[in-house]
């Protein structure tokens, strides 16, 4: 099966970001991170939750699809902090490792081309796999970036990149753009030098820079006014502009 190795990468991640974690005193687990409003704690139940959301999709789509209009009906409420807020730091880390455990299990056997049901459009197992990765290592950045540790930057980055790419016709939709076909050229320098690249070559519109900072983009980390990517052409600039890896409403960082 042909995801089998993003699991690899996927479980490279939960560990690398499970080091972070465990090297925490317990009073780091309060500190608030860039999301507003949201402590390191909010940020690894946010992860939990959504893990264990992941496996109930990949094992029971109608017990899945039932769970998330019980969710959407309960907005403003965000119950993916719940857990982070009753239990001990202990206990929401194992939780989380748990959780992310069994997700990786779960996917393990199902087949690539099985179609799985999220919040955004359904996806076939090595994008809801990539979509995983994207999302543990935006939290475990916050989580970094609140704890004052290094950043996770690996080559594992290229698939969070190449979420952010992938998604651009969402992120048109979801900020009310038009749909837009012109061809965009994407370059990435990764974290070893190599070079990573989508889109034809042809392309006018072109985006080039770091990897780590076009995932921060794409992740809405940072602002594009504040990376030092390099964005040419019309389409290439509006889409940058609202880029975003994730399911969910537009929103900025």
């Amino acid at each position: 099966m042909k995801h089998l190795n993003l699991l690899d990468d996927l479980a490279a991640e939960h560990s690398a970001l499970g080091a972070v974690l465990g090297d925490l005193a317990p009073g780091d687990w309060a500190l608030p991170t860039p999301s507003v409003g949201w402590t390191v704690s909010d940020q690894i139940s946010h992860l939990r939750f959504f893990d264990e959301r992941a496996t109930m999709a990949l094992c029971d789509a109608d017990t899945f699809l039932a769970d998330r209009e019980r969710i959407i009906s309960g907005a403003p409420h965000d119950p993916s902090v719940d857990a982070g807020r009753s239990l001990s730091w202990a206990d929401l880390l194992g939780e989380w490792r748990n959780h992310s455990e069994q997700l990786r299990a779960r996917a393990a056997g199902v087949e690539s081309d099985q179609r799985v049901p999220w919040y955004g459009p359904a996806m076939s197992v090595p994008s809801f796999l990539t979509a995983r990765l994207m999302e543990t290592w935006a939290h475990g950045h916050d989580v970094c970036v609140a704890a004052d540790r290094p950043a996770i930057i690996s080559d594992r980055l290229r698939h969070v990149a190449h979420i952010g790419y992938s998604a651009r016709p969402f992120s048109l939709l979801i900020n009310r753009l038009p749909a837009d076909d012109r061809p965009i050229r994407l370059e990435l320098t990764g974290p070893d030098g190599q070079t990573w690249t989508w889109g034809p070559p042809e392309a006018d519109d072109r985006v080039i820079g770091d990897a780590y900072d076009f995932c921060l983009v794409v992740t809405q980390r940072r602002d594009p006014t504040d990376s030092r990517l390099e964005v040419a052409g019309e389409a290439a600039r509006q889409w940058i502009d609202v880029a975003q890896a994730f399911a969910g409403g537009p929103g900025r960082g």
